[in-house]
């Protein structure tokens, strides 16, 4: 399989095409075992200060502070006490865009994934949900920050989804702007999260 990273100027456009263009792509995880790699199948689009679901809605703060940075860097947060989310930062510097990551069909790895996960949980449940997907690619706090044209975590260029085959939602799970319809993933992908 090709491993080709996708370059600085793929995350650097606008934050709603770079969503969409996301779906399809793999996303690569290094660990000193195995490498695991993962179809992205689901995504959540946040507008920074135009959006009020988005952590970046009212300006950088201690927490948000990789969100604001050059587009192609990991923001990975903390929630509810136990889970990590993982998100792309979209845009220029400064601008506070991000792409999370909803779900991902494994391609690579899933052994390593399911020792994560628990091997009690079916496979279509490994990675359906952005906690799920940090759990079974070991991805946390240490990865806050990351550049996606590093050699630890990367996305690669994987296949051009149709238009056709790209579906939009509301996003999941917020209170605020629930209009927008800024959730996109792929159709009948079974690994999307619902």
């Amino acid at each position: 399989m090709a491993m080709n990273k996708l370059p600085r100027s793929f995350y650097i456009r606008p934050t709603l095409t770079v969503a969409k263009n996301l779906l399809g792509k793999s996303l690569v995880r290094k660990t000193h075992r195995t490498t695991l790699i993962g179809k992205i199948v689901e995504v959540e689009a946040y507008l920074g200060d135009q959006d009020p679901a988005s952590h970046a809605y009212r300006g950088k703060t201690k927490r948000n502070d990789v969100m604001f940075w050059e587009g192609g860097h990991l923001y990975v947060y903390f929630t509810y006490g136990m889970h990590y989310c993982a998100n792309v930062v979209t845009g220029p510097p400064n601008v506070g865009h991000a792409v999370l990551l909803r779900a991902l069909e494994p391609i690579d790895g899933m052994d390593f994934m399911k020792a994560q996960r628990g091997s009690q949980i079916k496979d279509q449940q490994l990675t359906d949900g952005p906690a799920k997907l940090c759990e079974a690619l070991a991805i946390d706090a240490r990865d806050n920050g990351a550049d996606l044209l590093g050699e630890t975590i990367f996305i690669t260029e994987g296949e051009n989804i149709p238009r056709s085959q790209i579906l939009s939602s509301s996003r999941i799970g917020i209170t605020r702007a629930i209009a927008h319809r800024w959730r996109f993933y792929i159709r009948d992908n079974p690994w999307v999260s619902r």
